[in-house]
């Protein structure tokens, strides 16, 4: 049976990206085909109870190259994962829920936190997100829409 045929949203291999729920207006991603998982910047990471279930207070950096701007978030853990990482070591990590705005579109995408400060991006889209519906073009950037013009220089001002 073939599958129904469905319009996927073009995206770069890197892009601007929004984590509204988080308070995170935007923040820079690497698009990555590569990566089976989502991964966010996080740093201060704390695991705190609410109602007896388990929750993660922890904090991001949204500009790339900057501590400054950080952003503390409370949620609900939804598992905690051994995760490899690019260079091969694996490392256990917290699994949250995110509402990602790529692209134009919502999803909600499994994200592992780890401090990603070496990194060139605060945030990385792996496979498992971009199977909702995404085409990544390897040549271009930032097909799902860019900040205004001041908000981009403060990211690299910084």
């Amino acid at each position: 049976m073939l599958e129904p045929t469905r319009v996927l949203t073009p995206v770069g291999w890197r892009e601007w990206v929004k984590l509204p729920g988080f308070g995170v207006p935007w923040i820079k991603a690497k698009v990555d085909t590569g990566a089976r998982s989502s991964s966010l910047h996080a740093f201060d990471i704390e695991h705190i109870w609410r109602d007896g279930e388990p929750w993660v207070r922890f904090s991001v950096h949204p500009w790339q190259r900057s501590d400054a701007d950080a952003v503390a978030v409370e949620c609900p853990i939804q598992d905690e994962r051994i995760v490899r990482s690019s260079s091969g070591h694996t490392e256990e990590r917290i699994v949250v829920l995110v509402d990602v705005v790529l692209g134009k579109r919502t999803i909600e995408a499994e994200v592992s936190l780890s401090n990603r400060d070496q990194m060139g991006f605060r945030m990385l889209i792996g496979r498992e997100a971009l199977r909702q519906g995404f085409v990544v073009n390897p040549g271009r950037s930032y097909l799902g829409g860019r900040p205004r013009l001041a908000m981009r220089r403060r990211n690299r001002g910084r």
